[in-house]
């Protein structure tokens, strides 16, 4: 997919995601989301934070957090959920169309954060919102050759992958095999896919028991 194309995309994904904000009663903006340890809450305000986020602001957080990653950017998210839920959305009606991103991302990270992140808060809900299948192929493949911070040829090494809705298959063994959006929930470390996907493979998925 062209960079410009991609964009489209992910402005469009980030303002059905701020749709989907919109509806929350406060109740669900506190709910675990998919991500452990984050609130519905955080993972809002942690994926249109990368459209904000400059060289500066990340290396502090990144010194602050001692060069941990993980522990960076569950910080961050903590610090700007902390706001008003109206100033997170307002947040997405304001960013939603912006081309920046964080330090050290590709163009393909700002779209896989919002499809993924999409479901982390959408599914603990209960709710609806589908990943559509033309976004999910054109990030898969990145997904899948990425180690940090994906690492699915780790985690899915000596499987087959095998998309259901699309002509897309990768890796090699035991398959693997279901919606495009499902497959690409579990390379990036969902379990809550599971359940849509079939194959002798899912017998070796010891890490999501």
């Amino acid at each position: 997919m062209e960079p410009e194309e991609l964009w489209v995309r992910i402005h469009q994904r980030r303002a059905e995601l701020a749709d989907q904000l919109a509806t929350l009663t406060p109740q669900e903006w506190e709910l675990p989301s998919l991500c452990a340890g984050w609130t519905v809450r955080d993972v809002a305000a942690h994926v249109i934070s990368s459209a904000a986020a400059g060289l500066g602001e990340v290396m502090a957080v990144m010194v602050k957090a001692r060069f941990n990653f993980n522990r960076a950017m569950f910080d961050e998210a903590k610090r700007r959920s902390a706001r008003p839920t109206d100033e997170i959305i307002a947040d997405y009606r304001r960013l939603s169309d912006s081309r920046r991103r964080p330090p050290g991302t590709t163009r393909f990270d700002p779209l896989v954060d919002v499809l993924v992140h999409t479901q982390d808060i959408v599914r603990p809900l209960g709710r609806q919102q589908p990943v559509p299948v033309s976004d999910a192929l054109a990030v898969v493949d990145y997904v899948w050759n990425k180690g940090f911070p994906y690492g699915a040829q780790r985690r899915l090494r000596g499987l087959r992958l095998s998309a259901t809705d699309a002509a897309w298959t990768v890796g090699g063994g035991p398959t693997i095999e279901g919606p495009t959006g499902a497959l690409l929930l579990l390379m990036t470390g969902r379990t809550a896919s599971v359940p849509e996907l079939s194959g002798t493979g899912l017998a070796q998925l010891t890490w999501a028991a």
